[in-house]
């Protein structure tokens, strides 16, 4: 992000109602206008934070991310320029029903059209470029996804620092900060399984994440970094069980680790490999990389695939 731009973030909200795709359009209050829902990246926030918050406070419904669908740059009255993100994102029938959206200052109406309609009657051409990305997906048939998300531990004490075993060394006070600040971020992603090396690192990386959500760490040793330098890791075996599995799920490893566990999700999913692994793999501390999967046919390739960055 630079300093001169104002960034923002939102989403395609859609669902399939007798067996029709449809998009969910707001009429906002101040501006007479129709847009997607979205909104400004509050201080401290990830944009896939920003995406999910704003699209729940401007439309009542709670999503989860799906494939990211593009990216729209203009600029504003004033002269700086805003930066949106866009994911698609499924609202399911139990979501809406327990929207509480009533009219407000802000968003005076919500309304359900097809994406066809959603293309004349969008205010902006921004808009309609972003719809018209979102359609490449829903024309492939992988809007319906689900993610495995790459996650590299966070900052830990260093090795010549550390008298016992290198499995053993615990988080740093920035990494466990860093461990803390990624809760929010996974969370938007829908994270429903926690998949970690057994590495005290690790475990401590995705501890605050599996408090948050009630759920338990399942550590194994196939992904650990130990298991990698003595030749005895088994990332295939983990890779394999999480895309049969069809449910949203992070891995926490190391990072030589890493470019393992992405290239076996690549041979997996019978995807064509290329140096789009190597970035997705490269990540710093605490940052980690979405896989986005097609629920129906993951054998079809990795949808989309996009990287978070640590705020810490």
């Amino acid at each position: 992000m630079t300093e001169t731009a104002v960034y923002a973030a939102g989403g395609v909200v859609w669902r399939v109602v007798e067996g029709k795709l449809l998009i969910l359009l707001i009429h906002r209050t101040q501006y007479r206008d129709i847009t997607l829902p979205k909104g400004k990246v509050d201080p401290g926030e990830t944009l896939p934070e920003t995406a999910v918050r704003e699209i729940e406070e401007e439309t009542g419904i709670r999503v989860h991310l799906g494939v990211p669908v593009g990216v729209s740059r203009y600029v504003m009255p004033k002269g700086r320029q805003k930066v949106v993100h866009y994911w698609a994102t499924h609202a399911t029938d139990d979501a809406i029903r327990a929207s509480t959206f009533v009219p407000n200052k802000e968003i005076a109406a919500l309304e359900w059209v097809t994406p066809k309609k959603a293309l004349g009657r969008l205010s902006y051409p921004v808009d309609v470029e972003i719809v018209e990305s979102f359609l490449v997906f829903a024309d492939d048939g992988v809007l319906d996804t689900f993610p495995i998300i790459a996650l590299r531990h966070a900052k830990a004490t260093d090795r010549d620092q550390w008298k016992g075993s290198d499995a053993s060394r615990p988080l740093t006070s920035r990494g466990s900060r860093q461990a803390k600040a990624i809760v929010g971020p996974l969370r938007a992603y829908g994270v429903r399984r926690i998949v970690s090396s057994d590495a005290v690192r690790c475990v401590q990386t995705v501890t605050p994440l599996a408090e948050a959500l009630g759920k338990r760490i399942r550590t194994t040793a196939e992904i650990s970094q130990q298991a990698w330098e003595e030749g005895q890791s088994d990332p295939r075996s983990v890779v394999g069980r999480r895309v049969r599995s069809g449910k949203p799920a992070v891995l926490c490893s190391h990072g030589p680790v890493l470019p393992d566990i992405l290239g076996e999700l690549a041979l997996a999913t019978g995807t064509l490999r290329g140096s789009y692994l190597s970035s997705a793999s490269s990540l710093e501390v605490a940052g980690f990389s979405v896989a986005h999967l097609s629920r129906s046919n993951p054998g079809s390739g990795i949808a989309a695939i996009e990287t978070v960055l640590p705020q810490v």
